[in-house]
């Protein structure tokens, strides 16, 4: 199936309305395997890779969920075409620097990706929309399931599934959640959430994953520990953090709204004043004003059905995504001001805002008490 096919269409999980969607933009769970007697694709020449590859790329292709799927060798794809992919999340940014050897097999509705010689054999995920880790687990354990039946994966009875980074042995899986927490940045509370987050043994990380900014007031949150517990501990655990992590963001809007109302509105105003005018806008900047005006939305400054408007511009204005739009190569310039004009476009059907409104119901709504932070032992609670 062609490629543009792709890009015409947009991921189900960016366009559905998830639980706790305001705050937790997607659910991911990644699953890590190899086959058994075979070099791990960081150690194989070439002709083990491409040999690789035909052994099990038929076989992913064949499963029910990849019915009419897409299916691309990574030597096939531009570089450009790889890049649109990462910025969908559904390959990794090591991924797109493959070659022969390496492929990527992914669900017509882009929840499901396959990602063949990567680091791994195999690197599986399920994304969903909004706080649904389970959700995406359950799909993501089936497909793994079903390859087991016709594949031999390298398996320790002590160890558990082993995997080409040590950190990753034992379940093999990475759950993540991705939270959009303005609240707690621009109340700056959020290097105290970091940190009780890390101190239990979980990772927040920026929009792409590890090493990458949090751009947007994007945060990535996910387990570090894939040895000695079980995949569905390691999803409870996740889950009760963010959970956590969703009221606080929640008691961080409602004490702005309530307290530092004349901040929080010069924030939405100036960044929805910036993006409808601009004519010339990078990326970076880009994503930190669409933050505000989604903050906006959430809080409902603008009319609910407006949201899916900001949350597609975040995805649509990225570089590549841009690039491969305009169907030519941009020069900087010419790339932020299409950023701009898309922008500008998108957003002329919003109304003036209901500040009136969102004023007089945050005032008869109460702050909770922010959550005091539970002593780290026993790991399992996963309280911040």
């Amino acid at each position: 199936m062609p490629i543009r096919n792709i890009f015409n269409k947009g991921s189900d999980w960016l366009r559905s309305e998830g639980p706790h969607h305001q705050i937790v933009v997607s659910s991911r769970v990644r699953l890590a395997r190899n086959l058994a007697g075979v070099p791990f694709p960081g150690w194989a020449k070439k002709a083990e890779r491409m040999e690789t590859l035909e052994r099990i790329r038929a076989k992913v292709e064949g499963l029910p969920e990849m019915a009419d799927a897409y299916s691309f060798a990574c030597q096939d794809l531009s570089a450009l075409e790889k890049q649109v992919l990462v910025e969908r999340h559904l390959i990794s940014r090591e991924h797109a620097a493959k070659g022969a050897g390496s492929a990527v097999v992914m669900n017509r509705r882009q929840t499901l990706s396959i990602m063949l010689n990567e680091e791994d054999h195999l690197r599986m995920q399920a994304i969903r929309a909004g706080l649904q880790l389970k959700a995406a687990f359950k799909a993501v354990n089936k497909v793994d399931t079903e390859l087991e039946q016709s594949v031999d994966f390298a398996f320790d009875p002590v160890l558990g599934y082993l995997t080409a980074c040590p950190s990753n042995v034992g379940t093999g899986m990475r759950a993540s959640a991705m939270l959009h927490v303005p609240g707690l940045v621009l109340s700056e509370q959020i290097n105290q959430v970091i940190q009780a987050v890390n101190k239990i043994g979980l990772a927040v990380r920026g929009l792409y994953g590890e090493g990458t900014e949090a751009l947007g007031n994007l945060f990535q949150i996910s387990n570090q520990i894939t040895l000695g517990e079980k995949e569905e501990q390691i999803i409870e655990r996740l889950q009760k953090v963010i959970l956590q992590v969703i009221e606080h963001e929640q008691n961080a809007r409602k004490t702005l709204l309530q307290q530092r109302s004349n901040t929080l509105l010069d924030q939405i105003g100036r960044s929805y004043g910036t993006l409808r005018y601009a004519y010339g806008m990078g990326s970076k900047e880009a994503l930190n004003l669409l933050s505000m005006v989604k903050l906006g939305c959430d809080l409902g400054f603008y009319p609910a059905e407006r949201q899916h408007i900001v949350d597609e511009l975040f995805m649509e204005t990225q570089p590549a995504h841009l690039q491969k739009g305009s169907q030519k190569k941009l020069a900087t310039e010419e790339r932020d001001a299409l950023r701009a004009g898309i922008i500008r476009g998108k957003l002329e059907s919003f109304e003036a805002p209901d500040v009136a409104g969102v004023m007089a119901r945050a005032q008869e709504t109460p702050v909770a008490l922010p959550l005091q932070p539970e002593p780290p032992e026993p790991p399992a609670e996963g309280a911040i």
